[in-house]
């Protein structure tokens, strides 16, 4: 198995002040928090990052700010994925300059390009910088499938090492891990376990953001060889993973509600996003109380 970012990486949210501002402060007292519970990496301005909303200097900031708070101890992969290919170069660079370790990197969204230009935007971007790119295929917020076939031949890309997978496609995923080294992170939380168990990486989550040291006890377990126990503690860990990802709101407005409530670095969310109400967040820290007294 390759492990070129770790294996537990949160999908980090962004905190703000309560009067919309970057909380750098906040994002690096996350950051360390995340890290003592058990992640190995951190993704930064990925959907849940709310990446569309915050400009390219906040990103920057953001990447400096969390390399100073984890140094060395987590792996810094940050979203760079936009429409327009050039801009993408452009933040290619200038994550590399700000220390980034490594890339996520989404298919050109809105325009919907065909599969060759598709690959030829990974290409170009892979490319422009020297560091690594993960592939993040999420069709239901881009409108396009990065196809299997096209991953299988980015495959022979010395950069192109990893894969992000929201695609609901199982098969597929499996296909691609039996004909490429590409390291296999599951995007979808409910599939944390079923990848890791048929030779995925490990996973890129949202939920990590609440239950970091509960998410990584699950690939603790199957590598030592206790399945049961890995399937009971992902099943555990179920209703909350339902209640955050399948509630009806995006994922970033539940884990910043639940954040607030437990007394984390969160802060609101920026429009057009708009926050959890009350009862959301009840139900919430009830099943969070619940699991963590399991």
């Amino acid at each position: 198995m390759t492990t070129p970012f770790g294996r537990a990486l949160c999908a980090m949210i962004t905190p703000f002040t309560t009067s919309g501002a970057l909380d750098l402060d906040g994002a690096q007292r996350l950051a360390a928090h995340l890290v003592a519970q058990g992640c190995d990496g951190l993704v930064l301005s990925g959907t849940t990052g709310e990446s569309p909303t915050t400009t390219d200097a906040e990103k920057s900031a953001l990447i400096a700010a969390v390399r100073e708070a984890v140094a060395d101890r987590a792996s810094i992969v940050t979203g760079i994925g936009t429409p327009d290919t050039r801009h993408t170069v452009e933040l290619a660079r200038e994550a590399e300059k700000a220390g980034a370790d490594g890339l996520l990197v989404v298919a050109p969204y809105y325009s919907r390009p065909p599969q060759d230009a598709i690959e030829a935007h990974f290409r170009e971007i892979a490319d422009a910088s020297e560091l690594p790119l993960m592939l993040y295929d999420i069709p239901n917020r881009t409108g396009i499938r990065v196809e299997p076939e096209t991953i299988l031949r980015l495959s022979a890309h010395p950069r192109i090492v990893a894969v992000k997978d929201c695609s609901y496609d199982f098969l597929a995923a499996q296909k691609v891990l039996a004909r490429t080294d590409l390291a296999y992170y599951a995007g979808c939380d409910e599939h944390n376990l079923a990848l890791y168990a048929v030779g995925g990486t490990g996973y890129v989550s949202t939920v990590a953001n609440v239950i970091p040291d509960r998410l990584r006890a699950v690939l603790d377990a199957f590598d030592a060889g206790d399945t049961a126990q890995a399937a009971r503690l992902q099943q555990q860990a179920t209703p909350l993973i339902e209640a955050i990802m399948s509630a009806g709101l995006p994922g970033t407005v539940t884990t910043k509600a639940l954040l607030n409530a437990l007394a984390l670095p969160a802060g609101p969310v920026r429009a057009p996003l708009r926050p959890a109400d009350d009862k959301t967040t009840d139900v919430l820290l009830s099943l969070y109380q619940t699991l963590i007294t399991t």
